[in-house]
Parts: structure tokens; sequence; C-alpha cells
């Protein structure tokens, strides 16, 4: 009678182990979609954030997949999130309309998109926000939170509230992400 263990081939790893060890190898570069949102008039020659953001966001490993700008309307708000969740993205990153005017609607979007609500995120951020004399940061009204296996973000728009908030929430962000893939490869 034959053993189990005779049938098995010891010389050929497993295809599973081979798809783990692939990954493991491989350097994790997670992906964002940048969402400028504002009720003004954007004037590209003026306003340099994308280029901010997109410089910070790669000194923390993120590829920088598009930057978008919306006006502050919630559906506006809300299309830019889903599509950067249907793309596949690790993280939409909103940066505006998160004060207390009647048009500043990106919490509300945000929370209409995600899944799961990350309270800590924000708190940090705000935190963070107040130690370093960033105003519109300590008193933003953003939220973190997952949608589907992205990651989103809001932002308060002031240059230091945005220099701030990627320091904060990279590393909270990155870990988040490890998580999500830990779970979808599972």
């Amino acid at each position: 009678m034959p053993n189990s263990l005779d049938t098995l081939d010891l010389n050929e790893p497993d295809e599973s182990v081979l798809l783990a060890a692939e990954l493991e190898a491989q350097p994790l570069t997670p992906r964002a979609l940048v969402v400028l949102v504002s009720d003004h008039r954007f004037e590209a020659k003026d306003d340099d954030t994308d280029r901010l953001i997109c410089e910070l966001l790669q000194e923390y490993n993120f590829t920088v997949d598009a930057v978008v700008r919306v006006k502050s309307k919630k559906a506006a708000i809300r299309k830019a999130i889903e599509t950067g969740v249907v793309g596949g993205v690790d993280l939409v990153l909103t940066l505006g309309g998160t004060g207390v005017g009647p048009r500043d609607k990106t919490p509300e979007a945000t929370r209409a998109v995600i899944d799961t609500l990350v309270p800590g995120v924000g708190q940090a951020i705000r935190s963070s926000g107040q130690a370093c004399g960033a105003v519109d940061a300590c008193t933003s009204r953003g939220i973190c939170g997952v949608s589907g296996s992205t990651v989103v973000v809001n932002l308060a728009p002031s240059r230091q509230a945005i220099r701030d908030g990627v320091s904060t929430f990279a590393p909270l962000v990155t870990h988040l992400i490890s998580d999500l893939n830990r779970y979808s490869l599972a």
C-alpha cells in the first residue's frame, strides 16, 4: 500500500507557495487618486497644490495615478471618490470642503461612499494639526474610512494642513492598506 508521501513530488513547490513568495518579494507601491475640492475657479498657474501633494505622497512611496479637480458639490465629490474606488486605487485623498461653511460637503460625500469609518485617522490628523498650528486642520470635519479595498481620507486644503496631514496619515494609511491586502489574499 503506497504511503501518501510517496505521491508528493517534494522537488516542485506548490503553486500557492510560489504565489505567496512572489507577492512577498514585490515591494508594495500603493496607488493614490487625489481629489481637489473647491468652489472657486481653478487657476492652475496660481495654485501648485497638485504638485505639492504629489511630491509629498511620493515621499511616502505612493504612486499618484491622477489629480482631479471638482466643484464643492456632494454629487461631484462622491463621483470622484467612486472613480478611485472602482479604479482600484489604494487611497483616495480629498483636499478641501472640510470646513463648516454651507458649501463644505466633502465629509458628507465621503460618508455616502465608505463602508467602514476609521475615526482614529481623522482624530490623529486634527490633533497633529493643532500641535503644528494648522487651524483649518484641527477644526476640520474631515473623516477617514474604507470603501471596498480603498482607504479614503479628507484633508483641509492649506499648505500647512497638507504637509502635516500627509506626514500624519501616511504611516496609518499604509498600515490600513497592508491589512486590506492581507485579508484580500486570504
